[in-house]
């Protein structure tokens, strides 16, 4: 098997993964996952796929992310990966979708408008 890329995002983060079968080497940013992420939290989520499909170990992750903060970008990296097994495997793809790992999440933050203090946030009213 060659390399699979695929790219995942959330929020303001972009994950571009790299995946190869290997032992079971994640990087991100060219660092360990476990100096990375700081949390087991955020270590769950980016290896919830392979969990799902119980491949771990089996590939190595190599991964680019960057924008938004730490849980944005381990969605994006679990998007990412979701879409890189499936094209690894087909097969993969009914229990990743029934588990919502191949949703992109489209939620993002509402610009500010002109005239207001946020985005829907208006300024102080004042009778007199």
């Amino acid at each position: 098997m060659d390399v699979v890329n695929a790219i995942g995002r959330r929020k303001t983060s972009v994950a571009r993964i790299y995946l190869k079968s290997g032992k079971g080497d994640i990087k991100v940013n060219s660092r360990a996952i476990e100096e990375y992420f700081p949390t087991d939290i955020l270590r769950y989520v980016v290896k919830q796929p392979l969990n799902v499909v119980e491949e771990e170990g089996n590939y190595d992750v190599d991964i680019n992310v960057g924008g938004g903060g730490f849980k944005g970008q381990a969605e994006a990296i679990r998007l990412a990966i979701s879409r890189a097994l499936c094209e690894v495997n087909p097969e993969f793809r009914p229990s990743l979708k029934s588990e919502g790992f191949l949703t992109r999440d489209p939620r993002m933050v509402e610009r500010k408008k002109y005239g207001r203090r946020k985005a829907r946030r208006r300024f102080q009213f004042s009778k007199r």
